[in-house]
């Protein structure tokens, strides 16, 4: 695999994903091949995933330093993955390290400034709390797990919207995405406050552009932004970042009590 001759050990962690993938039910003729076909045969999506990224990594530094006032030590790093995601986070070397699927941001679409601009700054501010707060969490819980990458998603897309310096900024927002949400927040919530006790990988249904709640992908980003920021209306960000699993239970719980009891308020009126 030739991404090891630039980031040596990659290979194996883009296998590893893969593999886990087939295993939990996905096909490599049906689900993995299309996308990389696709790569094969758009030159010119591809060469414009290359434009856009060197455009968006130019003054990324200059943009968190001025917003945080702290800085993120990682290298970024766009490469033709296993559909393994269109961004995540590694150790890799000892070095923290952005990788950039242009398989995965070419199948999602994300070939414009905005989106690519939002899809590295959400992946650096996974690094930013992993260098400047509580990023890394070990539990054999399921329901920990799952409520932990909530708040960990929740920090990344706050850390993302206060860059680009709107609140109600997500790249995710296609056809109306952002506005359903809204309207369902407490239902999620309390959807996501029941599932997590038996989610597992296979299962969940929050977290990625393949899985459904009732007709929508990616509700989990939108919901843990809703939470981290009812969070950091009574705390600093700074502070939040450094929360711990059990804060983050007794943060949920009163975020949905909060958003539970706005629901019945708006249904009265």
């Amino acid at each position: 695999m030739y991404v090891d001759d630039w980031v040596p050990d990659v290979k194996e962690l883009c296998l590893q994903d893969m593999k886990e993938c087939l295993q939990s039910g996905f096909l490599w003729d049906a689900d993995f091949l299309p996308v990389l076909n696709n790569v094969a045969a758009d030159s010119a999506g591809r060469e414009e995933t290359v434009r856009l990224f060197r455009a968006v990594t130019g003054q990324l530094e200059e943009k968190i330093t001025e917003r945080f006032h702290r800085s993120v030590d990682a290298d970024v790093v766009l490469y033709l993955g296993l559909c393994n995601g269109a961004g995540w986070v590694v150790r890799i070397g000892g070095r923290t390290t952005v990788l950039l699927g242009i398989e995965k941001i070419m199948e999602l679409n994300w070939c414009n400034e905005n989106d690519m601009n939002g899809l590295i700054l959400h992946e650096l501010g996974h690094v930013f709390q992993a260098q400047h707060g509580l990023f890394e969490l070990n539990t054999a819980n399921s329901s920990d797990r799952f409520l932990w990458q909530l708040f960990t998603e929740g920090v990344a897309m706050f850390f993302e919207q206060e860059i680009v310096e709107n609140p109600e900024y997500y790249h995710q927002d296609r056809n109306g995405w952002r506005d359903w949400c809204e309207r369902n927040l407490a239902g999620i919530a309390g959807a996501f406050a029941e599932d997590m006790h038996s989610m597992t990988r296979e299962n969940q249904r929050y977290f990625g552009d393949w899985v459904d709640y009732e007709g929508r992908t990616d509700v989990g980003y939108y919901l843990g932004t809703r939470f981290v920021r009812f969070l950091a209306e009574t705390e600093s960000f700074e502070n939040v970042i450094r929360y711990d699993i059990e804060n983050v239970r007794e943060g949920y719980d009163r975020f949905c009590r909060y958003v539970a009891g706005k629901d019945e308020e708006n249904a009265r009126l």
